[in-house]
């Protein structure tokens, strides 16, 4: 398994585990529906890319997952700045989303060279 596919499916069950610590409170149920949506996106999106069918469609798939990872790294923040969980807690999540943002604009910046 390559390390990026297997860092995307870790940070999806990070992001699900975070979404379930959440508090019951309205705004923080919105927070983790959306951070459960996005978190478990990008490990889709990437796998999906995997199996594209052309360039086209393995660049789709990636700017995708790309949009999603920066979708999470926001809930994660907000979060934060709600103070539903502390910044301590999501430090190196936050840092994961940062880090898989990089990883697949690079990997979009590649294949466009390729083309």
């Amino acid at each position: 398994m390559s390390e990026l596919l297997s860092r995307t499916r870790t940070f999806a069950l990070r992001c699900l585990q975070v979404a379930d610590a959440l508090p019951s409170k309205a705004g923080a149920r919105a927070i983790a529906a959306q951070l459960a949506r996005s978190g478990t996106s990008v490990a889709a999106n990437y796998r999906s890319a995997r199996r594209a069918r052309s360039k086209a469609e393995f660049c789709s798939k990636l700017n995708i997952a790309l949009e999603e990872a920066d979708e999470s790294h926001f809930w994660l923040g907000l979060i934060v700045e709600a103070r539903y969980l502390p910044a301590a807690k999501l430090q190196k999540l936050i840092q994961e989303a940062d880090e898989l943002t990089a990883m697949l604009v690079a990997s979009l910046k590649t294949s466009r060279l390729n083309k």
